[in-house]
């Protein structure tokens, strides 16, 4: 019983102060240490801002609403840096979904752009405002030739959003540029996140970082994902089988679904990572196969109809990038790179289960309704299975 009223009077003062919860104000267990303020924002120069759109309620009609949907932007170095592309990569784990520009990630080991996140149907408008931003800001500093392929990742909304009556607009985009900043960031129900669902419960945005040593350098891993996967059967938190221990417990309520091939377990995951590590584009790449750890541990299964697409890129040799003259960087020895993978699975999981911490019951269109995970509940979860900590 102390426990439990340990973590209540934590919670009451955070209420006082209108700030939501997360995991681990809940007491949820974690390996490893966080930056300051536990998120993808820790790392140096990283920059995220969100766009939400919440509009009407009850039955959908095509164009006008229900509205549960929105935008994320994120800056590897502040959008005020303008051009500074970064070393990335980027991988995925089931390609059921979409990430605009990534074969020239690959092909040329840089990321020249901000990197967005909206819904499904909303991927050609925010492709499209980006690509009008740089032009109206000068995002390319002068040059009378240029060419770039805007980074634009989703997840489906469509049981709670008017996915079809494509509501994201162009000042929405430029919404979430504007908004991006440094510090601590919202979560749950927020951005491009603001109409997911996750292994049974609400889902949406969460982030999370850890701070590691590698010889004498202090280096951070930041991740922020954009959470929309999973059945409730597989989900896991600390090792405990929550998903099993709730599953007759606020399942989601569907009066009337869009008519899809949906299946248990369909949705999906966007992840990016940050980090200061001297990482070169194929060390990243490793980096980014080892993100789907990380959703393994909370209970994803890569599903068919799951799309399950992972960024990773490195603050690092800002100077990396020259057209004409050769550059020289630093890297990391692919012999040290373990702390960095194991800081990577920690932070992904619990940038997931915030996300589900912050989130709140929604309901959307034709009063679909996706449910919190009750804090209370996960709280007595943990508890049975002696993992609540102190």
């Amino acid at each position: 019983m102390k426990k439990i009223a340990i973590v209540f009077t934590i919670l009451l003062c955070i209420q006082a102060y209108g700030q939501k919860p997360r995991a681990r104000d809940l007491g949820v267990p974690f390996s490893g240490t966080t930056g300051k303020f536990n998120a993808i924002t820790d790392v140096k120069g990283v920059e995220v801002g969100y766009s939400t759109l919440i509009e009407g309620e009850g039955e959908n009609n095509v164009g006008e609403g229900p509205v549960r949907t929105g935008v994320t932007a994120i800056f590897p170095r502040g959008k005020a840096k303008k051009f500074s592309p970064v070393y990335a990569n980027w991988y995925s784990l089931n390609g059921n979904g979409e990430m605009t520009g990534t074969t020239w990630v690959t092909e040329s080991g840089f990321l020249e752009t901000p990197i967005m996140i909206t819904n499904t149907n909303s991927v050609g408008v925010v492709r499209d405002a980006v690509l009008k931003w740089y032009v109206d800001t000068d995002w390319y500093g002068g040059e009378d030739w240029w060419y770039t392929y805007p980074v634009v990742a989703e997840t489906y909304d469509g049981f709670l959003n008017d996915i079809y009556g494509f509501h994201v607009k162009e000042e929405n985009v430029l919404e979430a540029i504007k908004n991006s900043s440094s510090g601590q960031i919202a979560e749950g129900n927020v951005g491009g996140g603001t109409g997911m669902m996750c292994l049974g419960f609400k889902g949406g945005t969460g982030t999370a970082s850890r701070v590691l040593k590698i010889k004498d350098s202090t280096y951070t891993i930041g991740v922020l994902v954009q959470s929309n996967f999973g059945s409730k059967k597989n989900l896991s938190i600390a090792g405990v089988p929550v998903g099993i221990e709730l599953k007759d417990t606020l399942n989601y309520k569907f009066n009337a679904p869009p008519k899809s091939r949906r299946q248990e377990g369909d949705g999906s995951i966007i992840v990016v990572l940050a980090t200061d590590a001297p990482l070169l584009p194929h060390q990243l790449k490793r980096i980014a196969q080892r993100i789907p750890l990380g959703i393994g541990v909370v209970g994803g299964r890569g599903s068919n109809g799951s799309g399950d697409i992972f960024l990773a890129f490195s603050t690092a040799n800002e100077n990396a990038f020259n057209r004409d003259e050769t550059a020289t960087v630093i890297s990391m020895p692919n012999d040290k790179m373990t702390p960095l993978f194991e800081a990577t699975v920690q932070a992904v999981e619990e940038a997931i289960i915030n996300a589900m911490i912050a989130a709140e019951t929604m309901e959307g269109i034709n009063s679909n309704k996706a449910y919190a995970l009750p804090h209370d509940l996960l709280i007595k979860t943990l508890k049975k299975y002696n993992r609540l900590k102190e």
